[in-house]
């Protein structure tokens, strides 16, 4: 359930667009910052505040990597693996953060545990293009973009991470503020 600020909050985004469907997608970030991801019941509030049909809201949410219908790590590291960042190594990078965190990288088809790391802290998402060629191989680390990357700085920016706030809402929840 939506707490009634981030509720507000929502309608007060609907009124900064000329049509408030448009403000679907920043009104998501809203609603997962609150819980970290976007389980059915969140979703289905978030059409109702809409007027839309519930399975438009779960397209978006299923579409898009940013957002979480599962409970994920506070640590999200997206890896490219498009093909600038593929012909550099990061296939190899992918297998050894994964390797490091014990988990498996993302895919619709596997369990949340087999993606997220045992102690909660981190989730790994094979991701396409990051928009970071010149970078390769790069990855995301939850807001910070990071490489080129070699193996061998994977254990310090897993430690840098770790010292973060985590995964950060990108729509400001009160002007000012971050949820």
């Amino acid at each position: 359930m939506l707490t009634e600020k981030t509720r507000q909050a929502i309608l007060e985004l609907q009124k900064k667009y000329p049509e408030k469907r448009s403000a679907l997608i920043p009104a998501l970030h809203l609603a997962q910052a609150e819980a970290g991801y976007l389980p059915r019941e969140t979703q289905n509030e978030v059409a109702a505040l809409f007027g839309i049909a519930q399975n438009e809201v779960n397209s978006i949410v299923s579409f898009y990597d940013m957002f979480f219908d599962e409970p994920v790590g506070k640590h999200i590291i997206h890896v490219c693996k498009n093909v600038s960042c593929m012909l550099r190594g990061s296939d190899e990078l992918i297998n050894g953060l994964c390797q490091r965190l014990q988990v498996e990288p993302w895919s619709a088809s596997q369990e949340a545990c087999k993606r997220t790391s045992a102690d909660g802290e981190f989730t790994v998402i094979a991701s396409e293009c990051l928009a970071a060629c010149d970078r390769a191989p790069m990855m995301l680390v939850d807001d910070k973009v990071v490489g080129p990357v070699k193996i061998s700085d994977l254990d310090n920016i897993l430690a840098e991470a770790k010292k973060g706030h985590g995964h950060p809402c990108p729509v400001p929840l009160v002007e000012g503020n971050h949820a």
